[in-house]
């Protein structure tokens, strides 16, 4: 079985109060922040290191591979070789600036790359913490014609690996659906809980740790002779026009303190008059 990761670099989330507009509200600007692998994108390589493995020995399944791709400056092939140590196989590069992509150009090029890779899953996170637009998953199933489901928190891969059964999250509960690969899957946090992931290798009794895995010395330094294959995106053949761009940035308004009120009534008061929430 093959599986295809797409992997964005982006500003460190965790520190997004740093984030400031530039001039004019022309661009945001992130000088001084952590470029990290986009989170989501983390639990997908997670969970597809879940649905190559023996979870309890560690030991990958014989024939099985896990490719991770990534479109942005060279150097995201930083975060590449995160994505490889955790356990992934090789990676490809296409050199690109975020201000010339977006999502629709990114399924295009994910497109011609499932072409060429041949993957029987590409499994991806639900959307990037940047632009948070929460579409290359969608467009490429449809550019692919293939089945797919988003925001998974759970995935059961048959033993013949020929169907995947998915837990959907959705407003008031779970949608499981049954998906023939090969299929596209967009992952949300919870895949990474101890058995979000099942596979039929694994022991039904094993729980994985809660998360990513953590990656040690011994693999960060057998990472660095994994083979990154590097190239413009041009050279996908994909037409670079955007159907969509950013205008304009600002920050949201500043909230207001809170006021003290003596009695019920004058909440009631607030929250119809001031508020307008009644």
């Amino acid at each position: 079985m093959k599986i295809l990761v797409p992997l964005k670099r982006t500003a460190d989330p965790d520190n997004a109060n740093k984030i400031k507009i530039g001039a004019g509200g022309a661009k945001i600007e992130t000088t001084g922040l952590e470029p990290k692998a986009n989170p989501f994108d983390e639990y997908a390589v997670e969970a597809s290191l879940r649905l190559l493995e023996n979870g309890q020995t560690k030991a990958r399944i014989a024939g099985d591979k896990l490719t991770i791709v990534s479109f942005g400056p060279k150097e995201a092939a930083t975060n590449i070789r995160q994505a490889l140590a955790m356990g992934g196989d090789d990676g490809l590069l296409f050199h690109a600036d975020d201000e010339s992509l977006d999502g629709d150009l990114v399924a295009r090029a994910l497109a011609k790359v499932v072409e060429q890779q041949k993957p029987d899953l590409v499994v991806l996170g639900k959307q990037a913490v940047d632009g948070d637009s929460n579409q290359v998953g969608q467009i490429l199933a449809e550019l692919l014609q293939w089945p797919s489901a988003t925001f998974a928190m759970s995935i059961e891969l048959s033993a013949d690996k020929k169907t995947a059964i998915v837990g959907r999250e959705v407003d008031g509960g779970v949608i499981k659906l049954k998906l023939t690969l090969p299929a596209v899957i967009s992952v949300d946090l919870r895949i990474v809980a101890p058995k979000s992931v099942v596979n039929h290798v694994t022991p039904a009794t094993f729980a994985y740790p809660e998360g990513a895995r953590f990656t040690p010395l011994p693999m960060i330094i057998k990472a660095k002779t994994k083979p990154i294959v590097e190239a413009p995106i041009a050279s996908l053949g994909v037409d670079a026009a955007l159907k969509s761009k950013y205008v304009s940035f600002a920050l949201p308004p500043a909230r207001k303190g809170g006021v003290k009120v003596k009695d019920v009534a004058e909440l009631v008061q607030k929250l119809r008059t001031e508020a307008k929430v009644l």
